[in-house]
């Protein structure tokens, strides 16, 4: 089963050392769930300030820079992965470096048959 690991904090929590400590570490948890099969992708984000969120209403396209909410832990990053089950998607959500500081958020993917590739693999 495929799960997206969502990892919230506060951006300016961090100091740049810690920052570069933790992608280190992140990019070690990515290779060693490569060698286990079970890493799909993963990725830090920009910080919110480049942000952009986008809204439809009326028909009309309106986007606004910044995040939509304001809110104390923003969404600092991701990991998907392959899991046998739940236990084991929620094992792996703890090695993340950030289970240190921030929150973690752990959501099934559900595969639809109507999108490209059943929407559990990437084309090829």
């Amino acid at each position: 089963m495929r799960y997206m690991l969502l990892i919230y904090l506060d951006e300016k929590a961090l100091s740049e050392g810690e920052r570069q400590s933790c992608y280190r570490e992140s990019t070690q948890l990515a290779h060693e769930l490569a060698v286990a099969g079970q890493y799909v992708a993963a990725s830090p984000l920009e910080p919110t300030s480049t942000a952009s969120s986008v809204r439809v209403r009326g028909g009309k396209r309106v986007v606004r820079d910044g995040p939509f909410a304001e809110t104390k832990e923003q969404l600092g990053g991701y990991f998907l992965i392959d899991a046998r089950d739940l236990d084991e998607a929620i094992a792996i959500a703890a090695r993340i470096p950030m289970a240190r500081r921030g929150t973690r958020r752990r959501h099934s993917i559900r595969t639809t048959r109507s999108t490209p590739c059943g929407a559990s693999s990437p084309p090829g």
